[in-house]
């Protein structure tokens, strides 16, 4: 894929004609991030020539995009989460990020692969891959949900809106929140992962 520059935003010029059925409209925000996403090979579309960019994505799917995104280096051992079986289509993907740092599990040993993947836990997995360094100043502050980011996920949401990987959400009364706590829908993964790695 090529890159060229219009205006701040970087646009991408596909070198294939296969385009998702649900994924037409080249003014949807999310259309060129769902396809730099599909071309670069870390997302695919969900069957019949769909990739459903309003459905939530849970946390096994994205596991396995940063792995395909690290290069799917074999992990050197097999993580502890009693819910992880051999086997799975997502079974390395899971193992190398919790061997990187990049997932934990639950209290109670597991990981819950189908569990939907909120906006902070897509932070927090971004921000450790990257190994970021703190950011001192409260990005935060400025919306009127920061309250209910949880504690662990503070610093990873701080970096992200900081970074401009996160901008918020806006509701339909014009006000921007940071919805952290919602499930992240698969149009919004694209999107982030391909600021992330524009860096």
């Amino acid at each position: 894929l090529t890159e060229t520059e219009t205006g701040k935003q970087a646009k991408y010029q596909l070198a294939f004609d296969f385009r998702f059925a649900d994924v037409m409209d080249e003014n949807a925000w999310y259309y060129d991030a769902v396809y730099a996403a599909y071309d670069a090979g870390l997302m695919n579309g969900v069957g019949e020539g769909l990739f459903a960019p309003n459905a939530t994505l849970d946390r096994a799917t994205l596991a396995t995009v940063l792995y395909r995104e690290a290069g799917e280096s074999a992990a050197k051992g097999t993580a502890s989460f009693t819910d992880i079986a051999e086997g799975q289509w997502y079974t390395d993907a899971v193992n190398w990020a919790a061997e990187q740092g990049v997932v934990n599990g639950y209290p109670d040993g597991t990981f819950r692969p189908e569990a939907p993947i909120t906006r902070q836990e897509m932070a927090t997995m971004l921000y450790r891959l990257a190994k970021a360094e703190k950011v001192e100043e409260d990005k935060l502050a400025s919306f009127p949900d920061a309250a209910s980011v949880a504690d662990w996920a503070k610093d990873a949401m701080n970096w992200a809106v900081a970074s401009g990987l996160i901008n918020g959400v806006k509701a339909a009364d014009g006000t921007i929140t940071l919805d952290a706590q919602s499930g992240a829908t698969r149009a919004q993964i694209a999107t982030l992962l391909m600021r992330f790695l524009e860096g």
